[in-house]
């Protein structure tokens, strides 16, 4: 009798429940959706490398559940476009272009993710960029629509090759050259290629996009002209072996925003989000052996180490800087490692580890530059500037090389961190450097840092030096490092250097700012 009970109890609760329950009924959208844009632009892509993911999202403001019989691309399967609408993949022959009868219940809202690859060949000759459009439509009878909108640039891609193993594995090409000096050729584990005679020479007609690195071989020239752009996919870079050279020569641009003869070097994202984010690439590296490299107007922005300097400390060649932007390293602006680097107008700013660090002893002449360090990301543990004379093997040995010279002259050396400077040395090698009429901040209220390189008042070291004052930079945080008329930087330099203009190409004053740029007034 008591189950008889407990079953009659249950049937009730379960009709009650089901005479309660509305049943989910769904009538054909009338073209009253909502849209959270009415184009989505889905930014600058290169030719045949897929974009980014972007959303759509889409509201029914009425109180009724709908059914949208349609949601479409207006280029159906032409489109090179790709849908996927809440998770759907859309009707089986039409994948990713067409969904039929879409429920979308009163007050909900849906998401639409979009992504494209664009072949610009296929769509239009003799072009560099072509806008490619489509529209993703909405019903069958009162269609609504959402614009697509993409940028496609055309470009000269550099890659290596796949090679196929005797035993059927795929591999990607690796570098070959003479890593030792020995005058042999040493296999790495380095994915890339050397540039054909016939890319020698980078020009600002399409940008240039580099997989794995692009290699300079022994005895070559790679020569990169005003204007041109090179852009690197992850884990991808440059280097110059032994006896070979680059020569990015850029030129000053009428147009400070658009720097049209700049030299770029960043990644492959053209998406904004991308813009200033650190570390989507590795390094234009300067290989021991290389020589004779040059660097003039040119911008290095996003990589993991802007350039990487090996070796040669006693070539004056190997590296000379002038008028260049390096930003956003996720690790080193400039790293030396027992090299010759000679920099003029040189700007570094925002660097997760050092901006510029002169390690393991070499030579070092840098006159106006702006070597700041306003990194945000996260905690750093170096200094803008870092000096040191020795490396570390892998045993943790210590290898000392003596730093024969680092002088800096008329630079402004400054952060968000303290102190900026950090002088470095064992005593098993030499360590001599000049800082002259520069600006620093090392504020050590504490005595942290002790012993005869930080007695500030030895004249051997230090020469019309100011600390701890704001250089009152426009903008750090945005990388613009103009100082103003009234910046405790203006006017107190001292004749030097072999230019007699500013990285922007003003005739600098007499006497001259400290940094890279001449003092301005930014009210005008």
């Amino acid at each position: 009798m008591k189950r008889y009970f407990y079953f009659l109890v249950s049937f009730c609760f379960l009709l009650l429940w089901s005479s309660c329950r509305k049943d989910f009924n769904f009538t054909p959208s009338d073209g009253n959706l909502r849209f959270s844009k009415d184009t989505v632009y889905l930014d600058t892509v290169f030719s045949n490398i897929g974009s980014s993911t972007y959303t759509l999202k889409v509201f029914n403001t009425s109180d009724e559940n709908i059914s949208i019989p349609k949601i479409k691309l207006r280029n159906g399967l032409n489109s090179n476009y790709r849908l996927n609408v809440d998770g759907m993949t859309g009707d089986l022959q039409l994948s990713g272009k067409e969904f039929s009868n879409v429920e979308l219940l009163a007050k909900d809202s849906m998401y639409i993710f979009i992504e494209t690859t664009i072949d610009i060949q296929s769509l239009v000759t003799n072009e560099t960029q072509f806008l490619y459009t489509d529209a993703i439509e909405f019903g069958t009878m009162n269609v609504q629509k959402v614009e697509l909108v993409t940028l496609v640039k055309d470009a000269v891609f550099i890659y290596p090759q796949q090679i196929t193993t005797p035993d059927g594995a795929t591999v990607i090409e690796t570098l070959s050259f003479d890593v030792d000096g020995d005058g042999t050729y040493d296999e790495t584990n380095i994915q890339g290629r050397f540039l054909n005679d016939n890319e020698l020479t980078f020009t600002n007609e399409k940008p240039y996009v580099i997989y794995g690195y692009a290699a300079v071989d022994e005895g070559k020239i790679l020569a990169i002209e005003a204007g041109a752009r090179v852009h690197f996919h992850a884990n991808s870079g440059l280097l110059v072996t032994n006896n070979a050279s680059i020569h990015a020569n850029g030129d000053v641009s009428l147009d400070s925003e658009l720097m049209e003869n700049e030299i770029i070097f960043e990644g492959d994202r053209l998406e904004s989000g991308f813009a200033e984010f650190p570390g989507q690439w590795q390094t234009i590296w300067l290989f021991n052996g290389s020589t004779n490299n040059k660097f003039n107007h040119t911008t290095i922005k996003n990589s993991t180490v802007g350039i990487l300097v090996d070796g040669n400390q006693d070539d004056s060649s190997k590296l000379e800087i002038t008028n260049t932007q390096i930003y956003n390293s996720s690790n080193f602006g400039v790293l030396g490692r027992a090299t010759s680097i000679s920099a003029e107008n040189l700007v570094i700013n925002k660097s997760g580890q050092s901006s510029f660090a002169s390690t393991f002893g070499g030579n070092y002449n840098v006159v106006h530059s702006t070597i700041a360090n306003y990194w945000t990301n996260s905690f750093r543990q170096f200094p803008a500037l870092l000096l040191n004379n020795f490396s570390v093997d892998l045993d943790q040995n210590f290898i000392p090389n003596a730093l024969i010279s680092a002088n800096f002259t008329n630079c402004i050396i400054y952060g968000n961190d303290n102190p900026e400077l950090l002088l470095d040395p064992i005593p098993d090698a030499g360590f001599d450097f000049k800082f002259k009429n520069c600006l620093v901040y090392f504020n050590d209220p504490n005595n942290n840092f002790s012993g005869p390189y930080y007695n500030f008042e030895d004249l051997n070291f230090y020469e019309n030096m100011l600390f701890n004052t704001s250089p009152e930079f426009l903008d750090p945080q945005q990388n613009k490092l103009q100082i103003p008329l009234n910046s405790p930087a203006a006017s107190t330099g001292t004749p030097i250097g072999g230019l007699n203009t500013d990285i922007t190409g003003a005739p600098r004053s007499s006497p001259s700012d400290l940094g890279a740029y001449n003092a301005t007034d930014f009210e005008n």
